[in-house]
């Protein structure tokens, strides 16, 4: 039998093109010079695609290039660079890459928390510019023993941080659209009153409309002066200028933060903050972890290549699809 035709979108990944090239017929877009001659030539035979980058869209207009196309094999946890819904609608199934990366996004969001209420980062450059032989690194004024995390979302990832947080004897509360099954951390049903009780926001929701600006002036205001954000989730999902405006005007106390806006580009005003902690989207970012994520991209397509249903397909795209 021929080989299915596979279009990858994104860099050259060794994981994923080298479980994909002995078993698809496979087209690099992001080499194509001539995007139109080659949709005019593939267009018809391309059936899938995989998705190498959470930074690659592919929306409405893109997938209608490949009226044949069944299925989209994307990179991360999150896929709000997907239409996802109009794949649904359009019997193409949309998977993604959960539950390998759970640990790593939650070891990093730990961490982040850490630096962020220790100031370890600060703490580091310090002693790097040879202040400590000058005087000790100041107290810290915040502390993990007296503070509860608000969980903003309680999904796989959201529960494997409480868990750690639970470990570290930090009491944990949530937020999330509906309350979560098998969990007995209490919930709040809305996200401000829950601020308003907490101390700190663990953010770790899907992107996309339905979570934008969600952290707002009236959430940060309600969180307090001595509140402190961590961000692991999307930078869409934290108004940016009001946070901002509330680092600057001491309404929170301190920001611990992955993602952004518009990354890779950070605003000035948060770089010239040193009271906050930036990291340049590390969630998952370890080798062994990123390896298992774009193996999971390859084993998605290949259980489609084989007539098998889909590993982890998402909600928008249930199996098997209807066209």
């Amino acid at each position: 039998m021929a080989k299915p035709d596979v279009l990858l979108v994104g860099a050259r990944k060794p994981v994923i093109v080298g479980g994909l090239d002995p078993n698809v017929t496979l087209h690099h877009w992001l080499e194509v010079k001539d995007k139109d001659a080659f949709v005019k030539e593939n267009g018809e035979k391309i059936r899938a695609i995989a998705v190498a980058y959470t930074a690659d869209k592919v929306d409405a207009a893109f997938m209608q290039r490949f009226p044949k196309l069944e299925q989209i094999s994307s990179f991360g946890v999150g896929y709000d660079h997907i239409d996802a819904k109009w794949a649904g609608a359009h019997g193409i199934t949309v998977t993604n890459t959960p539950d390998v990366l759970n640990e790593e996004v939650a070891d990093t969001a730990l961490g982040l928390l850490l630096c962020t209420v220790r100031e370890f980062p600060q703490a580091d450059r310090y002693v790097r510019a040879g202040k400590w032989t000058k005087a000790q690194y100041p107290l810290s004024k915040a502390t993990l023993r007296n503070r509860t995390v608000g969980m903003v979302g309680m999904g796989r990832i959201g529960r494997a941080i409480a868990r750690r947080l639970e470990a570290f004897g930090v009491p944990v509360v949530y937020h999330s659209r509906n309350p979560q099954d098998g969990v007995t951390y209490k919930y709040y049903p809305k996200l401000v009153d829950m601020a308003r009780d907490v101390d700190t926001l663990m953010i770790i929701v899907p992107g996309g409309a339905s979570t934008k600006n969600m952290i707002n002036a009236e959430v940060l205001k309600a969180l307090g002066a001595d509140g402190i954000v961590i961000n692991m989730a999307r930078g869409s999902v934290i108004d940016e200028a009001a946070l901002i405006d509330a680092l600057k005007n001491r309404t929170i106390f301190s920001a611990g933060l992955d993602v952004f806006a518009k990354e890779p580009e950070v605003p000035a005003e948060l770089l010239a903050m040193d009271n906050i902690v930036l990291f340049p989207h590390l969630g998952s970012s370890s080798e062994v972890t990123r390896a298992a994520m774009d193996q999971l991209v390859v084993d998605n397509i290949l259980a489609w290549a084989s007539g098998k249903p889909p590993l982890t397909p998402v909600p928008e795209t249930p199996y098997p699809p209807k066209r």
